[in-house]
């Protein structure tokens, strides 16, 4: 198992968007498994109303898609490490397809994402995978695109 050290040595994400707890399992190149779970001390169940019914507490889908995405950041930089988006390769979403939702998740519940490597070409990788909890389908992910650039081109230039 792997723990937050790992973790926050590899993703810039740090409270309240870190979203990954702890990795089970990490085929180097391959694949990983990696845990979230989610809880109601999290900043966006704080507003809710003692009245929300029981679906008002469903975790956002967008948190869903960013944690398994988070999970998929871990296993691109699993061997070459940089957390500081300042300096060195910047890890840039490209975007995603055939991503299925099937059903809602809730406080109480830790979802598994299960994120594999399809394709690496170059400095672009595509991922595919799902999220389960309980071993029950909660998210499906087709395809997945990440890509690395060096920081020192993303920055404004001063002129």
């Amino acid at each position: 198992m792997t723990g937050q050290v790992e973790i926050r040595g590899r993703l810039p994400h740090r409270y309240p968007m870190l979203l990954v707890d702890r990795v089970t399992d990490l085929t180097p190149g391959v694949q990983v498994t990696a845990l979230k779970a989610v809880t109601c001390n999290e900043p966006w169940y704080a507003e809710l109303s003692p009245d929300t019914p029981e679906e008002g507490y469903g975790y956002p889908q967008t948190l869903l898609v960013e944690s398994w995405c988070q999970a998929a950041g871990v296993l691109a930089t699993w061997d070459d490490p940089n957390p500081d988006v300042l300096r060195g390769r910047v890890m840039l979403f490209g975007g995603m397809s055939d991503v299925e939702f099937h059903r809602a998740v809730y406080p109480g519940d830790v979802l598994e994402h299960r994120v594999r490597i399809g394709r690496r070409v170059d400095d672009t990788v595509i991922f595919e995978g799902e999220s389960v909890v309980g071993g029950e389908p909660v998210m499906t992910v087709g395809r997945a695109v990440v890509t690395f650039r060096p920081a020192d081109v993303l920055r404004p230039t001063t002129d």
